[in-house]
């Protein structure tokens, strides 16, 4: 009798012990999960602030406390927006520039991504560091020399600064797709050889299609460099018709002066260009999220 009294406190001790750990488990995730959702609250502050104030009239904007549910809602600050500067314009101009310039990284970073994770010849490996090593190497440095090297070539005012040198590489987006190469079975490459496909064909029928989500976490990456670059187009275009949308929002900011509705205007133009980028993630996420693990890159 003795032994099953101290079988029943031992079960007693054990259960309790559960229930403790269990309570532990649950207080640390809900923790966690409280400081998630705080955090990203007061990273989607500004956010909120900015739709708020894009369907506000002006006199809400400088009220203190600030109002963060505007009434009345003041829609049509999207509409007149438009009337104050030409985002359609604006847009197109960007997608002139955005889309070759995707087509460009994404054919000269996947070729030079592929000799560097594929083909084995001398130097490879130092070719490789010097460039990654270019990454070091901020805008700001090499924007004078660039500049004096594009107005030589008369290449001033378009979009060609923009576009062109797309088509010669960049070291990040080397780097992310090489990352993913090496990553794809070598033997698969061997048997094409083996049957007689050339370098291109194995990387035009076998490491492409094996690659998309990484290419499209490329192409992602250089649509929202384009979509939001402001030094570049500043630098090289001088014409307001060739303006992409961050320079039309400089526009505005001067144009919304004089008018009675400046920060509405500005936040609502804000947002509407924001829109698409929220929009095309969104979609892509899946595959975004997908080609961020594959390549290698932790947070």
């Amino acid at each position: 009798m003795t032994q099953g009294i101290v079988a029943c406190r031992q079960d007693e001790r054990l259960a309790s012990d559960v229930r403790r750990r269990h309570a532990s488990h649950v207080a640390k995730r809900m923790l966690l999960y409280t400081t998630v959702v705080v955090l990203g609250v007061i990273f989607a502050l500004p956010l909120i602030w900015m739709v708020s104030t894009s369907l506000k009239v002006d006199s809400q904007v400088y009220v203190v406390p600030p109002v963060w549910f505007p009434d009345p809602i003041r829609p049509l600050n999207y509409v007149e927006v438009l009337t104050v500067a030409p985002f359609g314009l604006y847009f197109a101009n960007t997608m002139r520039y955005a889309l070759p310039s995707i087509v460009g990284v994404l054919l000269s970073c996947s070729l030079v991504a592929y000799g560097f994770s594929r083909i084995r010849w001398w130097g490879r490996d130092t070719l490789f560091f010097l460039c990654i090593a270019t990454m070091m190497v901020p805008f700001q440095v090499r924007m004078i020399p660039l500049y004096i090297i594009f107005k030589n070539l008369q290449w001033l005012n378009s979009y060609k600064p923009l576009v062109v040198p797309a088509f010669f590489g960049e070291a990040y987006y080397i780097f992310l797709l090489r990352q993913f190469f090496l990553t794809i079975p070598r033997e698969l490459c061997d048997a094409a050889r083996v049957d007689g496909c050339s370098e291109l064909g194995i990387f035009a029928r076998i490491v492409l299609p094996l690659a998309k989500p990484a290419l499209a976490v490329v192409g992602l990456y250089q649509f929202l460099g384009s979509w939001n670059d402001y030094l570049g187009p500043l630098i090289y275009l001088n014409d307001q018709a060739l303006y992409p949308l961050a320079l039309g929002l400089q526009v505005l900011g001067q144009a919304a002066y004089r008018e009675t509705q400046r920060w509405p205007y500005l936040m609502a133009a804000s947002t509407a260009i924001i829109a698409p980028v929220i929009l095309i993630f969104y979609l892509a996420q899946r595959t975004f999220v997908e080609g961020i693990t594959l390549t290698g890159i932790k947070g």
